[in-house]
């Protein structure tokens, strides 16, 4: 993995996350306790902190960013998608952030809510618990979310991370 300090910000990352070799993480970036950050993915933390709870996968080639004044949050529990562009916004515990999609500046995504695949919340748009927000830009729509099927995705890619943690081996 890539870990760089930034003047005197440094990566915090907790002894039971998982950073992929091929990930890379800049400044003030705290990983929460079995949270899993995979290839290809970027987490710059240059102009204000990203704080990741607690069993959170930012999955392959997303960025996590910020820009000033505004911190990234993300909580306990969350599922970033594939390719994935967050930016100083808050996403809270149990939401699932669809692949492709953008989450931009002081946007709240509520917990329990999920952001389609593709879509691009703008900046301060909230998503409300038990919603999605789809298309481009997004709309919110009432939704039966599955808070118990995000926390399963969430589950699996902690376990993920423990087979990778074990058994990835490069071979070239």
């Amino acid at each position: 993995m890539a870990l760089y300090s930034l003047g005197a910000s440094t990566p915090n990352i907790d002894a039971d996350a998982y950073v992929h070799p091929d990930a890379v993480l800049i400044g003030a970036v705290t990983l929460g306790a079995g949270s899993s950050v995979w290839p290809g993915a970027v987490i710059r933390a240059d102009d204000a902190p990203i704080v990741i709870g607690a069993r959170t996968s930012i999955q392959d080639g997303s960025v996590v960013h910020t820009t000033v004044p505004f911190p990234t949050m993300i909580g306990d529990d969350v599922v970033v998608g594939h390719m994935v562009h967050l930016e100083g916004c808050t996403i809270e515990d149990l939401t699932l952030i669809g692949s492709g999609s953008v989450v931009l500046h002081e946007a709240v995504v509520h917990t329990g809510s999920i952001v389609g695949a593709n879509a691009v919340v703008t900046n301060r748009m909230v998503v409300p618990s038990g919603s999605m927000a789809l298309g481009v830009p997004a709309k919110v729509r009432p939704a039966d979310v599955s808070v118990e099927l995000i926390r399963l995705n969430a589950d699996n890619y902690v376990q993920r991370a423990r087979r990778y943690r074990a058994e990835l081996r490069r071979v070239d």
